[in-house]
């Protein structure tokens, strides 16, 4: 581990430098809640999008906030999901197939129910606007670290668990004690990606029209959206350039130190070769504050669950009854929510069922082919980036980064290059979907890689396993249950990208190529909410169909043939 070669002036007793710059960024983040919030207060119609680049810090600073909080919810929902799913044979068989549909929903398929209830809730103000882009910009990041989190602790290791059960832990110690940090590594990659995916929809999310209304919020987003729509590739550049550089600042702040942190977490029983570095979390290590603070969270964790097993004990039959009722009433609303979108779809002809059908052939080729020529480079590239800590210094930034620029801003000048070489955009949608789904493959297999323990390595060898023999012996059953995740992931989130890569719009000029996406896109812009949700539902079907007929078998294979036991 590299270390700071130099001891970090004190500033009093106890107070170091690194404890005054840490307050400052902690002052910095409330100020920029104080900021953002403070602009909810505006009417919805005074919105404008002013491409001058003095606006760009502003409009960062929204965009920022919205995606940090969407990924704050993320977070907390995934966690709380891929918990309670995993801890009953019944909630597992609800849940998991519930979230195979959730995650093949794009996300204009939310956006006008979404964005109509925030309205009602707060009309004529800013507020509902904000609430409601947050909302789908989670939607776009949530659910592959639900499955991460899910798929951790569904592999984890019998030797733990019999650990867990000697030494008698709580729930809540098992869940702070073993299960978190045993799903870290998976949970920071897939965190990357969902951010990155934050970036991608961010165009979608801060600037769209539901029928005869343009809804638009100040962001980078619907920056260069505007940008883009005017044929402006000067100032869509600004944009762009203004987003790398907050990805670049993200990595160094948060995302390096993190992963450099979860290298603690990994199933070793020996010290690594080579450990990955981050300057920032050496100077976090050296503070007082943060030690503190660890400290006081550590001591009410305690008190937390202490509090728990009382209230456990005390009252499990009354959750029961409530969990009971709580699921009944469930029942009952997703029963009168089916029969009221039965009623709304018999309005549908002859030719939109035909329609849908026929466009649903065209997107499943098109996902399809992309999820391959995905796999294709994802799986070494990221085992490379996994396993070799000096290749993943040069290669993690820039993967993140360019997984982070929304693929959106770069349509334009890919399905013009695409047009002059005669593919159109029937082939091209392919390239675009690749854009957009191939990270969730790239991001899982690199947490694969880097979970891989030291003594397996070691162990290969010794062995003398190379080229294709330890690929097949030692690395692809290592990070076969998280590839599988990255497969199910990408399988939605391919379907997602159709509404951005079968439905193109520059410079006031539209593109389209059959397709489920470009069908949601038209309906959601003209405001036919039943072909709208007709669409939805067929690609709700395609993605669960392939989920349960392929990757859930994959799943299972991987929970009990390839576990670290």
């Amino acid at each position: 581990m590299f270390k700071i070669p130099f001891s970090i002036p004190r500033l009093g007793p106890g107070f170091r430098v690194v404890d005054a710059g840490i307050i400052l960024f902690v002052l910095s983040i409330l100020y920029l809640i104080v900021y953002v919030a403070s602009g909810w207060r505006g009417d919805i119609g005074s919105i404008e999008i002013d491409l001058s680049p003095v606006n760009l810090p502003s409009y960062a600073l929204n965009s920022i906030f919205r995606i940090l909080a969407a990924y704050g919810l993320s977070l907390c929902f995934a966690i709380w999901y891929g918990y309670i799913a995993n801890k009953s044979r019944l909630h597992e068989q609800v849940m998991i197939p519930l979230l195979d549909i959730l995650q093949s929903l794009p996300v204009l398929s939310f956006l006008p129910g979404v964005t109509l209830a925030m309205l009602a809730l707060f009309p004529g103000s800013r507020i509902g606007l904000e609430l409601s882009a947050i909302i789908l910009i989670f939607t776009g990041q949530v659910w592959n670290m639900a499955f991460s989190y899910y798929n951790s602790i569904n592999t984890l290791p019998k030797d733990l668990n019999e650990v867990a059960y000697i030494y008698r832990l709580s729930r809540f110690q098992r869940f702070i004690r073993l299960e978190l940090p045993f799903s870290a590594i998976g949970l920071v990659w897939n965190s990357m990606m969902s951010v990155a995916g934050g970036w991608f929809f961010l165009m979608a999310c801060e600037m769209f029209v539901i029928k005869d209304r343009d809804f638009r919020l100040p962001g980078l987003g619907s920056y260069i959206h505007t940008a883009a729509d005017q044929g402006d590739i000067v100032h869509v550049f600004y944009g762009l350039l203004t987003m790398i550089i907050i990805i670049i600042l993200l990595d160094i702040l948060i995302w390096r130190p993190l992963v450099a942190w979860t290298q603690k977490f990994r199933f070793d029983t020996i010290a690594g070769e080579e450990e990955r570095e981050s300057l920032v979390l050496d100077l976090i290590r050296r503070s007082t504050v943060v030690e503190k603070v660890a400290d006081s969270l550590s001591r009410l964790g305690d008190r937390i669950d202490g509090l728990v097993m009382t209230e456990w004990k005390e009252s499990s039959g009354m959750k029961r009854i409530l969990k009971m009722t709580a699921l009944v009433f469930l029942g009952l609303f997703f029963i009168w929510m089916l029969g009221k979108a039965i009623l709304f779809l018999i309005g549908l002809t002859m030719g939109d069922i035909f329609l849908i059908l026929r466009s649903t052939g065209f997107s499943l080729l098109r996902t399809s082919a992309a999820i391959l020529l995905a796999a294709i480079w994802t799986i070494p590239a990221g085992v490379l980036i996994g396993m070799n800590t000096r290749a993943a210094r040069i290669l993690q930034p820039l993967v993140q980064i360019v997984a982070s620029i929304p693929a959106t801003a770069l349509f334009p000048a890919i399905i013009l290059v695409l047009i002059k070489m005669g593919g159109g955009l029937d082939i091209g949608a392919i390239f675009l979907m690749l854009l957009g789904t191939q990270w969730y493959i790239l991001f899982n297999v690199i947490a694969g890689a880097s979970a891989i323990p030291q003594e397996l390595r070691e162990a290969g060898k010794i062995y003398g396993l190379r080229g294709l023999r330890r690929w097949r012996v030692l690395i692809l059953p290592g990070i076969f249950p998280y590839l599988i995740t990255g497969l199910i992931t990408a399988t939605g989130g391919a379907w997602n990208a159709t509404i951005l890569s079968e439905y193109v719009t520059f410079a006031g000029r539209t593109m389209t190529t059959p397709g489920l996406g470009s069908s949601i896109s038209m309906a959601t812009a003209s405001g036919d909410f039943r072909m709208l949700l007709a669409s939805t539902v067929a690609m709700a079907l395609s993605v669960v169909s392939i989920n349960r007929l392929l990757w859930k078998r994959l799943f299972i294979l991987a929970q009990e043939k390839y576990r670290l036991d």
